[in-house]
């Protein structure tokens, strides 16, 4: 069975156990690493079996997946932020962004529905997320929407946060703010899916109990090699709702999609959301 991550320290240290045979499985797993908006777009063809997803995307494509409790990307204080160069915006936000060029990391992505959630009239450029940074820098955009461990790095770049939209959300809802979901395609079956849900959460517990083992295997990904950088992004995106996403979960997901489909952002569905 194929699964489908990123190369981000959070996913391949909850995926590592499962990914070397460390737990028992219901399938042999073939890793499949890639950059997140490449997985959403996969997933709407239906290419792998579990995947790694944006829940932006997930939202399109309920009829496909179903969302498993367990190995997602849900918390506080891990929202996708909005840098520039010092001095290029004023406190006059979200109405300073329309007319301005902004770097997203892709139009599936949570981060891109969380800013067109927050303000209209802005001109996306898709890129990826790793190079949103260095774009903002060159000043060939006004200001980049960026995600994962750039939320660690974007000083280096002379560049300084404008909109924290993890903070906007927890503010506007009290909720977590739900960033990615761990799919299964629902072929599968029931069984099949309730087996790989345990097998995630016990792939997790085993990284959480020697976090040292994945530490190669984590750096031989990550595109940001200091190891502060790396365990600051653990700690940051793998909490207690990687390991369930319990009921608070559930209700931010099903917050984040009704707001979505009330902007006609989303389509209505009468799937289930999660296992």
């Amino acid at each position: 069975m194929r699964l489908g991550y990123s190369f981000c320290p959070n996913d391949t240290f909850i995926f590592y156990a499962l990914a070397h045979g460390k737990v028992q499985a219901p399938f042999a797993i073939q890793e499949v690493l890639e950059d997140v908006e490449t997985l959403n777009l996969w997933a709407a063809e239906g290419r792998l079996e579990l995947t790694k997803i944006s829940y932006a995307a997930y939202g399109r494509l309920t009829e496909k997946y179903v969302a498993l409790r367990s190995g997602g990307a849900l918390g506080r204080g891990v929202g996708p932020l909005l840098v520039a160069a010092p001095g290029s915006f004023s406190d006059n936000l979200p109405q300073s962004l329309a007319g301005r060029r902004v770097a997203i990391p892709g139009k599936n992505t949570t981060a891109f529905l969380l800013l067109s959630l927050y303000a209209e009239g802005f001109l996306p450029v898709e890129m990826r997320y790793d190079q949103i940074m260095p774009a903002v820098q060159q000043g060939r955009v006004d200001t980049g929407l960026i995600i994962h461990e750039s939320r660690f790095t974007y000083p280096r770049y002379g560049l300084e946060k404008a909109l924290d939209l993890g903070e906007w959300w927890e503010q506007e809802t009290g909720l977590p703010l739900p960033l990615g979901a761990i799919l299964a395609r629902r072929d599968l079956g029931e069984e099949n899916i309730r087996a790989l849900d345990q097998a995630v959460r016990a792939s997790l517990e085993y990284a959480t109990r020697q976090p040292e083992e994945p530490l190669e295997y984590i750096r031989s990904h990550a595109l940001e090699q200091d190891d502060r950088v790396i365990w600051a992004h653990i700690h940051t995106y793998v909490n207690e709702y990687s390991v369930d996403l319990g009921n608070e979960g559930e209700r931010a997901v099903e917050l984040l999609f009704a707001r979505a489909r009330a902007h006609g952002l989303m389509p209505e569905t009468s799937f289930p959301t999660f296992l």
